[in-house]
């Protein structure tokens, strides 16, 4: 039976756990909470309060999958994991990483024995149940021998071995962007209901879409929740954050020359909707006074 160590426990990480337990597998699971290391060890993982102790509790060859944010927090584990493995043991990374990343990794850890896989992973808080898709960058030998991982995480035929080094990844980050622009899409259509004068009844629509229409998806049936629970959104303050993906996925476009209006246009409405007094705003008004007299609201 394969082992794995799990590094991080938040929000995708520890409900990871739980589904792996649950699939018979065993997991030795680290997080700096100690807090989020008992809470597994109830779920029936065994807990480890450092990775030296984690990588000691897991079986050889090892498999250490670590869900930690993209930068220096996953940078660091798996630079002080590489000088606890041994040659033949392997570092999955299912976080949110830039896919160049990877491919320098997989290098860098190769040439001291050790095997990398990248694994784009999607699912959020749902996962737990409905299970996580989950798309994997890496060598075939490897990706075959974690095949029972991956199908314990995912729900049938939720997982595919996409390519070589970054690939996991960087089909994660075009998920991600195509993402964007779908929220973006029925944010926008949403509000053009919200100020029809037919006061149209928003969460019934939603709920309606979900039901043989074109536009159905996951995201439209979280739509149908939201609205059911605050049909005008009065408890949201509109500022909408970006985890990196859709800004790597326009880089990407920019880099490869190819058009992406959509998913640009759609990270740049996240940009907008941080700006509570903007520059730009306060300058078109004073243009608009300056040529044509307009009023400037004080």
């Amino acid at each position: 039976m394969i082992t794995i160590g799990l590094v991080g426990l938040g929000r995708m990480g520890g409900n990871m756990a739980t589904r792996l337990v649950r699939a018979g597998l065993g997991v030795v699971a680290h997080d700096r909470s100690v807090a989020a290391v008992r809470e597994a060890e109830g779920r029936g993982a065994r807990g480890a309060e450092t990775l030296s102790a984690l990588v000691e509790r897991v079986s050889r060859p090892r498999h250490i999958w670590l869900m930690l944010p993209a930068g220096e927090p996953t940078e660091g584990a798996i630079e002080e994991l590489a000088s606890l493995l041994a040659a033949g043991d392997t570092i999955v990374d299912g976080g949110n990483t830039h896919y160049k990343d990877d491919v320098r990794r997989s290098r860098e850890l190769a040439a001291r024995g050790l095997h990398y896989l990248d694994v784009g992973t999607s699912g959020g808080l749902w996962g737990l149940e409905q299970g996580y898709c989950l798309m994997v960058g890496g060598e075939r030998e490897i990706v075959e021998r974690l095949a029972p991982v991956f199908t314990a995480l995912a729900p049938p035929d939720g997982w595919l071995h996409v390519g070589g080094h970054g690939s996991g990844h960087y089909v994660k980050m075009i998920h991600n962007g195509i993402e964007y622009g779908m929220m973006q899409a029925y944010a926008e259509g949403f509000e053009l209901l919200s100020a029809s004068e037919y006061a149209l009844d928003l969460p019934a629509i939603a709920a309606l879409w979900t039901r043989g229409s074109v536009v159905r998806s996951w995201l439209l049936e979280l739509t149908a929740d939201a609205l059911k629970a605050d049909p005008a959104l009065a408890a949201v303050k509109p500022w909408v954050e970006d985890s990196g993906e859709g800004r790597w996925t326009v880089e990407d476009a920019v880099e490869k020359a190819v058009p992406a209006p959509a998913i640009t246009a759609a990270l740049f409405a996240r940009f907008r909707s941080r700006r509570e007094n903007s520059f730009a705003d306060r300058l078109l008004a004073a243009l608009r006074h300056a040529f044509g007299g307009h009023a400037v609201k004080r």
